[in-house]
């Protein structure tokens, strides 16, 4: 379990805000719906942040001769009128909440990156358009993989707000040091939504079935592995159950297919909670296979944790 003191980290600060980036999209709209109803829960400050990524547009093509003051003064009017939607969005969810704005020149992977650094937890949607202005996926992935603490990509849209607010909070635990911070972050948030936490475990990544004509599966390998696991599971989660006596815990063991179970729990739940990498990943990699498949296919919020 981590024993930073709270002090010592500044996502945990009362001053620390809910951070969205917003791009004029439908998805970043949905991002701002969904961090703008955490922020007044909370009770903290929302910060909505854009990126101009003014060095890109003038790394185009003739873009630096392109570039006058009144095609530069364009640009910035657009990003102002993209923060005064979301900051009327973001009103209308919650009237009385403190929103603060920035508009910078960073591209919007940089600024939200650096803004990851201080925040409570990080949104942005996963669709992006807004024009030669987004950058959807390279954000995405960028901001998933090389940010700090939270970092929440906020998915679907089942109900007439395109907020999900019952379900259980679902996390994936694989055994690697990064599932720690995951479950930190699963707890708090289970917490904090009153809401039950499912701590889903898949023995392997393999997909049983057919190999070299042997038939694989839960039959072969039998009850003894699933009960160990099990064993193994409930000793990582005693420690955060001491300290969220609140949280109702149920454990889900399986043998493989991490991947297709948290899919398939994103259709039932309020928030799905994952490391940034898993077992045997590599550093370099923006993300490991499981965070990376959820943050573009899962059907509900998917919340990227952080060691740092």
């Amino acid at each position: 379990m981590n024993t930073m003191p709270p002090g010592n980290d500044p996502h945990l600060l009362a001053s620390a805000p809910v951070v969205v980036g917003v791009d004029g999209s439908e998805g970043g709209e949905l991002a701002v719906r969904w961090a703008a109803q955490v922020a007044a829960r909370r009770g903290r400050t929302l910060h909505l942040a854009h990126g101009l990524d003014i060095a890109a547009l003038r790394s185009m093509p003739g873009g630096r001769l392109a570039m006058t003051p009144s095609i530069v003064e364009a640009v910035r009017k657009q990003a102002t009128q993209i923060i005064s939607d979301a900051h009327r969005v973001a009103r209308d969810m919650a009237p009385d909440l403190e929103i603060t704005t920035e508009i910078s020149e960073a591209s919007p992977s940089e600024l939200l990156i650096h803004l990851s650094g201080s925040a409570r937890l990080l949104a942005l949607g996963a669709t992006g358009t807004a024009g030669a202005f987004a950058h959807l996926g390279s954000t995405l992935l960028a901001v998933t993989g090389h940010g700090h603490g939270s970092i929440v990509v906020v998915r679907g849209a089942d109900t007439e707000s395109g907020l999900r607010n019952d379900g259980p909070v679902v996390v994936g635990i694989d055994g690697s040091p990064v599932s720690e911070a995951a479950i930190a972050a699963a707890f708090a948030e289970a917490s904090d939504r009153g809401a039950e936490l499912v701590a889903t475990h898949s023995w392997s990544d393999w997909h049983f079935g057919e190999f070299a004509g042997e038939k694989l599966g839960a039959d072969m390998m039998g009850p003894a592995l699933e009960t160990a696991e099990d064993a193994i599971l409930a000793e990582r989660l005693a420690g955060w159950q001491e300290k969220y006596p609140d949280v109702r815990v149920t454990r889900k063991v399986y043998l493989s297919g991490a991947v297709d179970r948290l899919q398939y729990w994103s259709n039932s739940a309020q928030l799905i909670v994952v490391g940034n990498r898993g077992r045997g990943g590599f550093t370099g990699l923006l993300l490991g296979s499981t965070s990376n498949f959820l943050v573009q296919h899962a059907y509900c919020p998917v919340l990227v944790a952080h060691s740092g």
